[in-house]
Parts: C-alpha cells; sequence; structure tokens
C-alpha cells in the first residue's frame, strides 16, 4: 500500500465574518472564505498580475469558537489542515456535484497592523499586545524586574563554529 499524505498550508485573509452554528450534538462549526493571492510578471508583457484563490475553511471545536470571537472580514490567518471532498446531487438539475474545502485543524490569527480592532495577546495567538497598554504593575511585596534594554535593530547569527560564512554550501 502506498503512503499518501493530506496536508495543507495557507496564509491569507479572511473574505467575510465566520458563520458560526451547532451541531444537533452540541459541537461549535465555523465555517470561514479565506482569499489567498499570488503575484507574478508576465513573460510576456513584463506586467505584474495577481491571482486570487478564493478557498472554504471548515473549523470544529474550541478553535471554531475562538474564530467566531476574534476573527472580523479582512484578517489575516495562518491555516493548518487538510483537503476535504464535499459529493451531492444537485435537487434542481439533478446532476451530481463537488467541492473541495480546507477542514482546519489550526487557525493561527497573524497581527495587521492595519487592524484596529482592540484584543488582549492571548486572542492574537501570542504575546502582542496594543502599543498604548499600560504596563501591569508589579503584585504587591515584589519587586519589579528592571526593563531590558531594547535591541538595536536585528541581531546577526554567530558563525558557525571553525567555519567561515563563505564555506557555507548555500
Amino acid at each position: 500500500m502506498a503512503a499518501t499524505l493530506n496536508k495543507v498550508f495557507l496564509m491569507g485573509n479572511l473574505t467575510r465574518d465566520p458563520e458560526i452554528r451547532q451541531t444537533p450534538s452540541g459541537e461549535t462549526v465555523a465555517e470561514l472564505g479565506l482569499a489567498v493571492s499570488e503575484q507574478f510578471r508576465s513573460r510576456t508583457t513584463g506586467e505584474t498580475r495577481e491571482v486570487v484563490t478564493f478557498v472554504d475553511i471548515t473549523v470544529w471545536g474550541k478553535v471554531a469558537e475562538n474564530c467566531g470571537q476574534y476573527l472580523t472580514k479582512g484578517r489575516p490567518i495562518f491555516v493548518e489542515g487538510r483537503l476535504m471532498l464535499d459529493t451531492w446531487e444537485d435537487k434542481a438539475t439533478g446532476q451530481r456535484r463537488n467541492r473541495l474545502r480546507v477542514r482546519a485543524d489550526r487557525v493561527q490569527f497573524l497581527y495587521a497592523p492595519n487592524t484596529r480592532r482592540e484584543t488582549n495577546g492571548a486572542a492574537m495567538g501570542g504575546d502582542w499586545a496594543p502599543a498604548n497598554t499600560p504596563p501591569t504593575p508589579p503584585a504587591a511585596g515584589r519587586q519589579a524586574a528592571p526593563a531590558a534594554p531594547a535591541p538595536q535593530g536585528p541581531a546577526e547569527p554567530p558563525p558557525a563554529e571553525g567555519r567561515d560564512l563563505e564555506d557555507l554550501p548555500f
């Protein structure tokens, strides 16, 4: 038997607000629309073109609840999941229909600098907090740790032990 792999990684912007519903058993389901764009240069004309692919995403459980609570149209997200094929018969024409969609296992909320929604860091999927958030005061009876100096720019990684950077094969 041949080994198979069904894994999808997508990053794009939501095309609509998440549609949340409950199954009869009480499970939460979110339906998302994602726009993934690709830019390329035309070989014949040299102009830059953009192709947008629209993908239907289905999310289940607690991840679906979080999507419904924190995501809105236009938000950038990163999705990890697998492809699923829906097949049904069209009642009006009697024809067999198919739809390919992604069943998301993970949804990471990405930070968009132009997003003005006020949320806390946990909702953003990381340790991010808005710049106007005041620092948290230290607990009573504890001394505040001195602030670490801010980095002055991207740090260069140390060279490999005993090797010059020009000797690296890439």
